[in-house]
């Protein structure tokens, strides 16, 4: 079954559902006003977007936007349009900020939809792909920590590189989408290949023996829980607590056994941030810690000013945020109405840019800016940065500017955001008037301050601490493990 058979199957499991505020997701857009967003879309990057031509030269994206305009050659629905014309489109820019996705009433539309797909999870890096959860339960060969070697006959790495055309990353910063395809292969495989009736998996036996095996398509079982009559005896969902849902964010564990402070930061936005950075590093200083293992291993990014405090109290020496900080344009006009909070950002490119002579308008602050240490409650112990793909934007900007230090080490894998430097600062989202799909638009160039030379890659760490088969089929945290016989070695207590 070829991919162009995904609307029709889906349409057979949802159309039985019930439409959300009249959204149909059977409809199809004419092909004049498929052009018309494509068109407006095209307008808006070239006019706006600070780094369209940073990987990608303007001949060959001239050319990338005829193809994608050309290969709108009839009608298509909303996920046809998005995922065969705007995803590859995105792809060329190699800009991890600028990414699309589909519209609100799609998104309430699809929420708790029952949707086919191949049952297989898996952790995947390289041209390695390991079984990590089968959602299919009579299935007693593809277990957890299977080998595959292919699927409906495509190798894997012609599989996942083929996947990757439709995903964005920071130039040719891949790792990051390596996670994304670990976490939800389903979704990345039935959208960018289809749905089949059944999948041909081609996996590695226990002996070593390439075997191939015929995998139905999974249909998730209705949810018929909210169909029964109470009965008095029911438990009740447990609804999660404020502290709760910060420590999901942000969270400070001692473990007393290896003499070490494990910070899990995964996010600079949300948190209160600034009062929990002071808590956490005056209960270190007052006991006595000399050792702190940050994981920003599921931070994608936030708040310059966040990744900054925290730097505050791990930096030795003064330092600041970029060499450059640059947009393209003054202001979003004639575009601002297609553009989430364009007043806003329309402010801030007011107020915060000037143009110099480069003809680009400059965020001064961040250029000028010099950013000295904290003295109270300053970490010099040791410190373990635990990174990978997930490792983005504000993060990577926090790996920059503690690496090379003496006490600091980043631990893991190379981030997915760039090292030389990214696009962001202000990031709202487009909204084509006509679909509503969203591309999101970041509004500066930010080359990060004393930034290597070769741009296209993420920070490296000092000790690379790559997945093996081994540790995904025993749950082993080899990254932690890592870090934790670092700290027994150093014999610092």
């Amino acid at each position: 079954m070829s991919k162009h058979s995904l609307l029709l199957l889906l349409s057979i499991f949802l159309i039985r559902c019930s439409v959300l505020r009249n959204y149909n997701p059977d409809k199809k857009y004419p092909k004049q006003e498929l052009q018309d967003d494509y068109t407006l879309l095209r307008n808006i990057l070239e006019k706006k977007h600070p780094s369209l031509y940073w990987y990608t030269a303007k001949d060959s994206m001239d050319y990338f936007f005829d193809k994608g305009y050309e290969q709108i050659e009839d009608s298509m629905t909303e996920l046809q349009f998005g995922w065969k014309i705007i995803a590859p489109l995105t792809h060329k820019i190699h800009c991890g900020h600028t990414s699309f996705s589909m519209s609100k009433g799609w998104n309430r539309f699809i929420k708790n939809k029952r949707i086919p797909s191949l049952p297989l999870y898996m952790k995947i890096w390289a041209d390695t792909m390991v079984v990590t959860a089968n959602f299919d339960r009579k299935d007693s060969v593809l277990k957890k920590g299977t080998l595959i070697t292919a699927i409906n006959g495509v190798p894997n790495l012609v599989m996942i590189q083929n996947i990757f055309n439709y995903l964005v990353e920071d130039g040719y910063a891949e790792n990051v989408n390596y996670i994304r395809l670990s976490s939800n292969f389903p979704y990345f495989h039935r959208n960018v290949f289809g749905i089949y009736k059944n999948y041909s998996v081609q996996y590695i036996d226990s002996l070593g023996k390439q075997k191939k095996i015929s995998v139905p398509m999974f249909i998730p079982p209705h949810d018929s829980a909210h169909k029964k009559l109470p009965t008095g005896n029911e438990i009740i969902p447990h609804k999660p607590k404020r502290i709760e849902l910060l420590e999901n964010i942000r969270s400070l564990n001692i473990d007393s056994t290896d003499h070490l402070a494990i910070l899990t930061l995964n996010s600079f936005s949300k948190g209160h941030l600034r009062n929990f950075f002071h808590s956490t590093f005056r209960k270190l200083h007052k006991s006595n810690i000399h050792n702190l293992a940050i994981d920003i291993r599921g931070n994608g990014g936030g708040q310059i000013s966040n990744f900054v405090l925290l730097s505050k109290y791990i930096r030795n020496t003064s330092f600041k945020v970029a060499d450059t900080a640059t947009s393209v344009a003054k202001s979003l006009h004639p575009y601002t109405r297609y553009i989430k909070s364009g007043f806003i950002n329309n402010l801030g490119l007011l107020l915060f840019s000037g143009k110099k002579k480069d003809g680009r308008y400059h965020f001064g602050y961040w250029e000028r800016h010099t950013v000295k240490p904290k003295r109270n409650n300053h970490f010099s112990g040791n410190v373990y940065v635990l990174t990978n793909g997930l490792t983005f934007s504000a993060s990577t900007l926090f790996c920059n500017s503690v690496k090379g230090q003496d006490n600091v080490k980043l631990v893991g894998e190379e981030t997915g955001g760039g090292w030389y430097g990214n696009s962001g600062i202000l990031i709202p989202d487009i909204t084509l008037p006509n679909t509503k799909i969203k591309i999101r638009l970041p509004l500066f160039r930010l080359v990060q301050y004393h930034h290597i030379s070769t741009k296209g890659i993420g920070v490296a760490p000092d000790i690379f601490v790559p997945p093996t088969v081994k540790d995904v089929r025993n749950n082993v945290d080899r990254k932690m493990e890592t870090v934790k016989a670092l700290v027994r070695a150093s014999g610092v207590k």
